[in-house]
């Protein structure tokens, strides 16, 4: 069973067929969910872990937690969202497990700014909307600190409470590594386009 593209209340029908399926361990209908939301979720891994290869096993840990979580979903929110979540704590767990608390981490040169992967001429860069991929780039290049409260607070919305809570730091910490992130990230920025002009 595919997802149509026809109205959305068939496509929640559609939808809750495919959980009700994966709830009874039907192979079919988990690798429907998983075909269904992999481009969706690979983003948001990516944002997390600097290569794709760790993000595309982070996100293949991030299915088998949702897969085994899936019955407390209770149809009342987005779908989505709750994958969202789970796949984003995914990654964050991946960061805690490869570095020793990488989160504490106040020391500005934690960050390294990596030699240009990518040689964009002046017109390419007139012809080509490469804004969020630079922004992108960017963001990879922040330390795993940095890097997880600036996207847990400006790309998922939580609050530095929440991310305190999360990552296992004070709000204070937490409001300190977005500060923090921004400078760098205006730093790593402006030093790339200085390169380009």
């Amino acid at each position: 069973m595919r997802l149509s593209n026809e109205t959305e209340v068939e496509n929640k029908e559609q939808l809750k067929a495919i959980i009700d399926g994966c709830l009874q361990n039907d192979r079919r209908s988990q690798e429907q969910l998983f075909k269904l939301f992999y481009g969706k979720m690979l983003p948001v891994c990516i944002r997390y872990v600097s290569d794709r290869d760790t993000a595309q096993e982070v996100l293949q840990e991030g299915f088998i937690k949702i897969f085994e979580k899936l019955g407390a979903f209770d149809h009342k929110g987005s779908f989505e969202g709750w994958i969202r979540r789970i796949v984003a704590n995914t990654a964050i767990d991946a960061i805690r497990k490869s570095k020793k608390d990488p989160y504490r981490t106040d020391n500005d040169n934690d960050f390294k700014i990596g030699a240009e992967d990518l040689m964009v001429d002046r017109e390419e860069m007139e012809t080509l909307d490469l804004k969020a991929q630079v922004a992108m780039e960017a963001v990879q290049k922040l330390s795993p600190a940095y890097r997880a409260v600036f996207n847990l607070y400006v790309l998922e919305e939580y609050s530095h409470k929440e991310i305190g809570a999360i990552l296992g730091i004070s709000e204070g910490t937490s409001k300190s590594n977005l500060a923090k992130a921004k400078m760098n990230l205006q730093k790593i920025l402006s030093e790339k386009f200085m390169k380009i002009d």
